[in-house]
């Protein structure tokens, strides 16, 4: 079986720029993961996947890894990562708020932000199954009730790295994000989920479309998801 370390360099191959680590790398890497305290991502309580499109050009999709955590009751952060893989990179950064704080910012600061709306009741927002042995009647209820909770969030998202095009450093200024708002914004969108759900176990995103029937729809504040309002 492959050490995690090595699955990194194996994982990275022609998508990073760069030699794979020697070996001093990986004995000093592994000493410090044995010795130091990495308390902020020690809050992470939640894995996330979800697409995302450019606010500047929304024929660009990308998926996106969430991992995050609460910093209160009404503030999350996640870190975004292109693969749940040990080799995966960083790509980018979302913050969610819950609607109350949304509502206390400035007219353009809402432009920035999106719904999760059509995100949960479609069925594109999932939280993988970690554990095959988890029954997965389980799992759905436990999944419907966060995203009971999500749906009512705003995000905020930038990406760091453009891995859609291939990049193999993170170049260029911060991207704004925004998120997929209604059916036939983005051609071949169930083709896409349909991919996705392929390489996690219990994943089937219509059948979460037709679970999640029932979870009540908020109102969203027509300041947010100015990307689509903008034409």
């Amino acid at each position: 079986m492959q050490s995690a370390t090595h699955q990194k360099d194996v994982e990275a191959g022609s998508k990073v720029a760069g030699q794979p680590r020697s070996t001093k790398s990986t004995v000093l890497e592994s000493g410090a993961a044995m010795t130091q305290d990495f308390s902020p991502i020690q809050n992470i309580c939640a894995h996330l996947n979800a697409f995302h499109v450019y606010a500047s050009d929304p024929t660009r999709v990308v998926e996106a890894n969430h991992y995050c955590g609460h910093l209160t009751e009404d503030v999350r952060q996640c870190l975004l990562y292109d693969s749940p893989s040990p080799g995966a990179r960083l790509i980018g950064v979302e913050y969610m708020i819950k609607p109350h704080l949304y509502e206390t910012l400035p007219h353009e600061e809402r432009r920035l932000w999106h719904s999760h709306v059509f995100e949960v009741k479609s069925g594109m927002l999932v939280m993988p199954q970690p554990n095959p042995l988890v029954p997965q009647a389980v799992w759905n209820k436990a999944e419907t009730a966060e995203m009971e909770e999500v749906i009512k969030l705003y995000g905020k998202v930038y990406h760091l790295w453009q891995v859609d095009r291939g990049d193999k450093l993170p170049l260029g200024e911060p991207q704004l994000m925004t998120s997929i708002t209604a059916e036939g914004q983005v051609a071949g969108l169930e083709k896409i989920m349909d991919e996705r759900d392929q390489r996690f176990a219990g994943c089937d995103w219509r059948q979460k479309k037709e679970i999640r029937k029932g979870i009540e729809e908020p109102r969203i504040h027509p300041g947010a998801d100015y990307t689509w309002k903008k034409s």
